[in-house]
């Protein structure tokens, strides 16, 4: 017969384990304030520091001093705008919004709303995700560095950002890895650009070009938008009216003495009957009109680069420089569509085919494609996944967002299907950053007519080439 026992059962031992594992007290609150002043040492440092000096000198001068600083921070800021701005604007606004909108019980029940919190149900207390930093570039811009809880990831806050946007009444929230466990996390108040970007100065000299960083636009922490060229290929993807004229423009202008000077030259692809491109046909080295002009013209930029690659193998080159005698070759193609999906069966496939040779090779030979579509999908543009700068206007379909930028790229915060159409919108559109992975909000410069017309007036070329249809007769 068993012997009787004193022990506890083992669903009793849990049950008082239990009990003591989840108290319904939190820690004390001196404690927790102690731990907060660690956090922030500047919320002690500072009123000692006005008691010590209002001790040492006296409170009618601590209160003067206090009066001046604040005057000449005003007066600064009335007097020189554009250094204020720059220098002191950003860290007041973001000392501001930290304590006002990011830190604190607001915050914290802002994110369990959202479902981006996690509530002790036996004490009430929410856990949430910290704010580590806070930088606002721009009135309209806040940028986050956010320490997550245990349990979430990327992916959490990425299916959230729509609803936290929503909840912090911004335009749009971006989110990307800043390292593990923290993230970064863009908040966009406003649409950031008012007004229309002017188009880029041309250069005075060829010398003063850098082709590695032209400058197309501005972004929305207020910074050029450069676009390097060589050794890249660039695809532009946007509906019709979204600013992609722009985006052929704009590295025109920028890079307009090396065209004169014979550094670059311009292959211009326009199956559109040259109607978008003819304005600046002094420039460009071959134009295409037709399927048959644009073969061609592919098959001659195709030759031209194994010939470069023998120049290369024969004197041990890993590159070429830009130079008169190997200029940068620069095709442009204008609704690629035209030529990779809707031509005839056989030039599709021979376009196809001289294209993926180009993109796969030409990097390396001073090659370079920018392609314009209007739909970037795959059996509309077959080669895109070639391409390795992508920039993404206004579009008309959310899936197009990841066809350009890369898988998650809308999840992220690449909202570019939600731009608004027309005039005071065009332009505007997202590159990827390729460090932080971040969607990057922009707009193109406006490059009108006049200034077309100027670059042709400027960089032409002195002695331009014979411009001939590609089939040999004359343009």
């Amino acid at each position: 017969m068993a012997r009787p026992t004193n022990r506890p059962s083992l669903s009793h031992h849990r049950a008082r384990h239990d009990t003591v594992r989840h108290s319904s007290r939190r820690v004390g609150g001196e404690f927790r304030g102690v731990a907060w002043l660690v956090r922030h040492p500047l919320f002690a440092l500072v009123p000692g520091a006005l008691v010590a000096v209002a001790v040492l000198l006296g409170a009618l001068p601590t209160a003067i001093g206090v009066g001046a600083v604040v005057l000449v921070v005003v007066v600064w800021g009335r007097l020189h705008p554009p250094s204020f701005d720059r220098w002191a604007a950003p860290a007041l606004r973001a000392t501001w919004r930290r304590w006002t909108t990011y830190r604190g019980r607001r915050w914290s029940s802002l994110l369990a709303d959202c479902g981006l919190a996690q509530t002790n149900h036996h004490t009430g207390h929410i856990t949430a995700p910290r704010v580590l930093r806070v930088r606002s570039a721009t009135p309209t811009l806040d940028t986050l560095r956010v320490r997550l809880t245990r349990g979430q990831d990327l992916t959490l806050w990425t299916g959230r950002t729509e609803p936290l946007a929503d909840a912090l009444r911004a335009h749009r929230v971006a989110v990307a890895r800043h390292r593990p466990g923290v993230l970064t996390v863009v908040v966009e108040r406003e649409m950031p650009f008012r007004f229309p970007i002017p188009a880029p100065a041309i250069p005075l000299s060829a010398e003063s070009v850098d082709l590695g960083a032209l400058p197309i636009g501005e972004d929305e922490y207020g910074h050029p938008l450069n676009l390097g060229v060589p050794g890249r290929h660039i695809a532009v993807a946007g509906a019709s009216g979204s600013g992609k004229g722009s985006l052929i423009w704009s590295p025109l202008r920028a890079m307009g003495p090396t065209i004169r000077e014979g550094l670059v030259r311009v292959h211009v692809i326009d199956l559109k009957g040259g109607a978008e491109t003819r304005r600046g046909l002094p420039l460009f080295h071959r134009h295409a009109t037709t399927a048959a002009e644009a073969i061609a013209l592919l098959t001659d930029v195709r030759d031209e680069m194994k010939a470069r690659q023998r120049l290369m193998a024969e004197k041990g080159l890993r590159r070429l420089d830009v130079s008169p005698a190997t200029p940068l070759d620069v095709v442009i193609i204008d609704e690629m569509a035209m030529l990779t999906a809707y031509g005839e069966r056989a030039d599709v496939r021979e376009a196809l085919r001289l294209l993926a040779e180009i993109l796969t090779q030409g990097r390396a030979c001073l090659t370079s494609v920018l392609g314009y579509v209007q739909e970037p999908t795959k059996d509309v543009v077959d080669v895109r996944d070639l391409f390795t700068t992508r920039i993404c206007l206004g579009v008309t379909a959310a899936s197009h967002v990841d066809m350009i930028l890369g898988d998650g790229a809308r999840e992220r915060g690449a909202l570019a299907d939600e731009i608004p159409g027309g005039d005071d919108h065009a332009g505007i559109g997202y590159v990827i950053d390729q460090r932080s992975r971040l969607p990057i909000r922009f707009r193109a410069c406006l490059v009108t007519d006049a200034e077309i017309d100027e670059l042709v007036a400027r960089c032409a070329p002195a002695a331009p080439p014979e411009l001939r249809a590609i089939d040999g007769e004359a343009a």
